[in-house]
């Protein structure tokens, strides 16, 4: 999420308001807040390119329509029938392959990894993305991941708005061993406020909502929030609310220096050790 694109987009949402019909003004939030693409950024799609892709198909309850999910799949350097996998749920704007340094980065970490573009997204079925529709992808590749490795432990993992839809499907799966957010919030309208133009009363007129902050005490796995000290995207206050709303096991970490798009690479060592805490992975 680009926070100047988002800022911009969520001012502007009352004065569509105005203008507009209530469909024009869910469309004009579904693309401020996911910025659909089928673009990688920098170098990172090079990254990508060993990893094997993934196709998942459903039909979708959301659009009455077939659904097509791209993925991409990264096994661990040494599997075995304990290897943990996570499904990884990206943020807004780029599509899979922009995750692959944090894809890498949870390999190392012993995981094997399938991440997901959600429709709109890098090849999976094109079309302008929804709240709703990101939830039911991320059912969709939970249950394919579900299907292929039953035996094995499976974990959660959503960077950003990815954390918000980690977050909902979480709550609504019960055989997760454990979930993990970075960067993440407790709603859209908090992070409206949060803003340089946060005084303005666009909260009641948003439709993408992404109310974390309703869900969080619903997961009955242990939950991991891991936010930057240095995020300008998503303030870190945000995290520490949606980890307080939390229930169960659950543990914050606050990497120094990390920013919204660096914390994983910054905090490493800090993901290790708070994985060996609190899931007894080492």
């Amino acid at each position: 999420m680009k926070r100047r694109t988002l800022l911009a987009g969520l001012a502007a949402t009352a004065a569509v308001a105005l203008t507009m019909g209530c469909a024009t003004l869910d469309e004009k939030q579904r693309a401020w807040i996911f910025q659909p693409s089928d673009r990688s950024w920098g170098s990172t799609a090079e990254l990508a390119r060993d990893m094997d892709p993934v196709w998942i198909d459903f039909g979708s309850e959301v659009t009455k329509a077939p659904a097509r999910l791209h993925g991409l799949w990264l096994p661990a350097d040494k599997e075995s029938a304990r290897t943990p996998v996570m499904l990884y749920l990206h943020g807004a704007r780029w599509n899979v392959e922009g995750s692959a340094p944090r894809i890498r980065r949870m390999q190392e970490l012993g995981f094997s990894v399938l991440a997901i573009d959600y429709r709109g997204f890098g090849k999976s079925t094109p079309g302008l993305p929804s709240e709703d529709m990101a939830y039911e992808d991320a059912r969709a590749a939970w249950a394919w991941l579900a299907a292929k490795y039953p035996q094995r432990p499976r974990f959660i993992f959503g960077h950003s708005l990815g954390g918000a839809v980690a977050i909902d499907l979480a709550s609504k799966v019960d055989d997760e061993q454990g979930t993990i957010v970075e960067g993440t919030f407790t709603s859209i309208p908090d992070v409206a406020s949060s803003m340089k133009w946060g005084w303005l009363p666009v909260g009641p007129l948003i439709t993408q909502r992404f109310e974390s902050v309703k869900k969080v005490a619903k997961i009955g796995s242990p939950l991991l929030v891991v936010h930057g000290a240095s995020d300008t995207l998503i303030d870190n206050a945000l995290g520490r609310k949606l980890f307080d709303a939390a229930q169960g096991r659950k543990k914050f970490v606050l990497v120094e220096g990390g920013s919204h798009f660096s914390t994983m690479s910054v905090g490493q060592a800090n993901y290790r050790q708070a994985l060996a805490e609190l899931f007894s992975l080492r």
